[in-house]
């Protein structure tokens, strides 16, 4: 098949969070079986032609931009296992400093996904699926289904919408449909509690139009179907939740890799699992605790944020290091009053509480070669990455059963000896308590925590299995979008 990925960040060219992740490891991985898979996104300021090797494409092409078109280029460069990577070119929307939070960032994602459409047109590359993640790209399900549904370029074309994250819409104001020329089609659904004639929430748009809507871990998926999790899309989700899949997300599994990372103090793997101890003595160094392998060190690094457990963890991580004699090691930023809390809390333990309100690439894999305990209390969690690179890493995960987290760590039973981390379930500060509790409790006997240990690392979270499953996605979306035959443009066919 051929596949074109839509995205507005991809690793290595731009990335503020897992989504570039993602998107620049699922791709190489499509590549391996057999498939033409092929990446858009714009092209930045910051990305710079001559770090990544980047070329231009010949020639230029008119984007239809409102009532007028603006000129687009593109410049191509590769991913691993040599997939393509074409950036939409322009000056004026991208040649800036940052990526996101422009005044006009409604106009620039749909110029980057209306330039990559024609800029298919433009090579004479037609793809059999666009998948297209989070809001800014979810435009592309409502054109395919109206201003691109007699366009015998796009005619087979099926589509593929990715949700990482609902807390992410992109809602504007109504003048951006006209500005991507669908202000004329009908909407058939918009999110509960908003007026579907003052505002656009993009999302809602890829949902309702997209040939097969997925999101990244199937609990997820399951979730947003609630009141609880849907944000306020429950009902528009609902209807179509036959079509509505969920697909863990995967880890690149050479970047993390302990016995081969240079990051570390020591290599090691799960049969040399005693060299461990090295990495752990050198992060309680680094992070100016008290070296002593053997008190339990729990690990955190994420945005400091209430969705991410912050609110569990304020109120019990004073106990804990009282209590129960841990060490803690935090790497991240987030709102300032967490901030403040957690370097108060660095002053008053200096040997219990190390504090790096940074972001920090090569100490985040110091922290997951040399934590015990790696901590994700997570109020919701699409899929979650951070829980499994530390169990590549043999650091236990302690977890919220929520979202992608629910899906890959299994609790600790000590009657069969199985599982591959602590869950608690209540979103509850003395539910996490109570969970550390335990694994501070297990953590003393040294057998059966590195048995723990070794299953965590056993785990298999590479992209390959995730990809044959979009792989199959993609197949569906075709076989979906070839049966059906919509009475006319700007209806969704069911």
């Amino acid at each position: 098949m051929k596949i074109l990925l839509l995205a507005a960040e991809v690793v290595p060219f731009a990335k503020t969070g897992g989504l570039a992740d993602v998107t620049g490891s699922l791709p190489p991985a499509i590549r391996e079986l057999g498939h033409d898979i092929r990446v858009a996104m714009p092209r930045y300021g910051r990305i710079r032609p001559d770090r990544f090797h980047i070329t231009p494409v010949p020639g230029s092409f008119p984007v239809p931009m409102d009532s007028r078109t603006e000129p687009a280029e593109l410049m191509q460069a590769t991913l691993a296992n040599n997939v393509p990577v074409y950036l939409i070119e322009n000056a004026r929307y991208f040649d800036r400093d940052g990526i996101y939070m422009y005044p006009d960032d409604a106009e620039r994602f749909v110029f980057f996904c209306r330039g990559a459409m024609e800029g298919m047109r433009h090579l004479g590359w037609q793809p059999d699926v666009i998948h297209c993640h989070d809001w800014h790209t979810a435009l592309v399900p409502n054109w395919l289904k109206t201003v691109y549904a007699n366009d015998p370029f796009f005619a087979d074309t099926a589509s593929v919408y990715t949700i990482h994250s609902l807390g992410y819409r992109g809602i504007f104001g109504h003048r951006v449909l006209e500005i991507a020329g669908i202000a004329e089609y009908e909407f058939v659904a918009s999110p509960e509690g908003t007026d579907a004639n003052q505002v656009v929430d993009f999302m809602s748009r890829g949902i309702a139009y997209a040939d097969v809507i997925n999101t990244v871990s199937p609990t997820y998926a399951r979730e947003i179907l609630t009141p609880e999790y849907g944000e306020q899309m429950d009902s528009l989700l609902r209807s179509r939740q036959e079509r509505l899949f969920g697909i863990l997300n995967g880890i690149d599994v050479d970047e993390f890799n302990p016995a081969a990372d240079p990051h570390l103090d020591t290599a090691y793997t799960v049969e040399t699992l005693d060299l461990r101890s090295r990495d752990k003595l050198a992060l309680q160094q680094e992070a100016g605790l008290h070296q002593d392998v053997q008190t339990p060190v729990v690990g955190i690094i994420a945005r400091l944020v209430d969705q991410k457990g912050f609110d569990l963890i304020v109120p019990m991580v004073e106990p804990m290091l009282q209590h129960l004699g841990i060490q803690f090691v935090l790497l991240g930023t987030g709102e300032q009053r967490y901030h403040e809390f957690f370097l108060d809390l660095a002053r008053r333990y200096p040997h219990q509480a190390g504090v790096f309100l940074t972001f920090n690439a090569s100490l985040s894999h110091r922290i997951y070669a040399g934590a015990d305990i790696f901590l994700m209390p997570s109020r919701f969690e699409p899929c979650g990455l951070g829980q499994m690179i530390a169990m590549r890493y043999g650091s236990v995960p302690l977890v919220r059963a929520v979202g992608g987290l629910a899906d890959t760590v299994s609790d600790y039973d000590p009657a069969t000896d199985q599982g591959t981390g602590f869950v608690f379930e209540s979103y509850e500060a003395m539910s996490l308590y109570t969970a550390m509790v335990r694994a501070v409790e297990t953590h003393r006997h040294r057998e059966i925590w590195r048995r723990l240990q070794a299953r965590c690392m056993q785990q298999d979270f590479s992209w390959q299995t995730s990809a044959k499953k979009y792989a199959e996605l993609y197949a569906h979306a075709s076989s979906l979008h070839a049966q059906e035959q919509p009475d006319s443009p700007g209806q969704v066919g069911e």
